[in-house]
């Protein structure tokens, strides 16, 4: 029998304020619906003793959420990589037990149940790599989480008040004419704090379109080779670990409505892509699919990804590689 082989891929200065222009290697591409680097904001600006104080804690505070957002792709790259892994195993698993009852087995074939012995250490086989394949999603969802927090974290809010005698900043607000992004000032050269809040959204929608595909996948390899009766567990609407729903719910990939997660949605796509029809007799050439779609992750523009980390790494004078 041939097995479901793994796909490869090759994939995978401070604080003052420079006037100088941006360098010609490096882009920078205004965001759908952002403002431009340069445009005035229609908050309130900050008075001028209050600006000098308000920017180098926007700066910190900048860097520390592009961080997180970089280490949580890594963390993302990570989890695909061995969910890929895990699925890969599955499949092969379930493709072995399912073709155990007309493989030639040789000088084997005398021993006493020796296909129904086989059959027994495969499936535990498929159930422990598909334990693993939904530890990885979940993973997954956690990074797309903690990306949506650093991307709600960029603001720099005063806190006290200006007629305290030590200005303090937090990412909460206490008042709700502080939008906490200095008045639209620029925090390093040239962007404000909502031109980094476009970028990261961008980015951001990109992994959540792809674990609406993932979550797909799983379900799809997770009834690969399962009994019918078994099936009625695997439903869209059904969770795949415990808290899973709450979790996609802070992604905004949860209906209130309809209680069930969002389907996922071709990128470009109009439609909604309804979750298909799942057989416990899906094809080794369906389950390659399967495989390929969650190596490819077609959702995920990774030139864009880089280049949006290498912009922004330019104009917050920060390397994230």
């Amino acid at each position: 029998m041939a097995e479901v082989t793994e796909a490869s891929a090759s994939e995978r200065k401070t604080d003052e304020e420079a006037a100088s222009p941006p360098p010609s290697s490096v882009s920078y591409p205004n965001p759908s619906g952002a403002e431009s680097p340069s445009s005035s904001s229609s908050s309130t600006p900050l008075p001028p003793s209050v600006a000098r104080l308000w920017r180098p804690s926007a700066q910190r505070n900048l860097r520390n959420q592009w961080s997180k957002l970089a280490s949580c792709r890594q963390q993302w790259t990570l989890s695909s990589s061995s969910g890929r892994s895990q699925a890969t195993s599955l499949v092969n698993a379930s493709l072995s037990q399912r073709y155990m009852p007309s493989m030639e087995l040789g000088v084997l074939e005398d021993m006493p149940d020796i296909r129904k012995k086989a059959c027994q250490k495969l499936f535990k086989q498929q159930e422990l790599h598909g334990s693993k394949l939904v530890s990885s999603y979940r993973d997954m969802v956690a990074a797309v989480v903690n990306m949506i927090t650093a991307m709600r974290s960029m603001r720099c809010y005063l806190k006290g008040g200006t007629s305290s005698p030590l200005v303090k900043f937090s990412t909460i607000s206490e008042e709700k004419s502080d939008t906490g992004d200095g008045g639209g000032i620029p925090v390093f050269t040239f962007w404000s704090i909502p031109y980094f809040e476009k970028l990261a959204e961008e980015l951001v929608e990109m992994f959540k379109s792809e674990l609406c595909l993932k979550r797909l996948i799983v379900l799809e390899l997770l009834s690969t080779g399962c009994e019918a009766p078994q099936l009625d567990h695997l439903n869209w609407s059904n969770a795949l670990y415990s808290g899973e729903f709450n979790d996609l719910a802070l992604c905004g990939l949860y209906s209130a409505e309809t209680h069930d997660p969002l389907p996922p949605r071709l990128k470009g796509g109009k439609c909604d892509m309804p979750p298909v029809k799942r057989s416990s007799q899906a094809s080794q050439e369906t389950v390659q699919v399967y495989l390929t779609a969650w190596l490819a992750e077609v959702n995920i523009d990774t030139h864009r990804v880089h280049e949006i980390f290498a912009i922004v790494g330019e104009e917050i004078h920060f390397n994230f590689s």
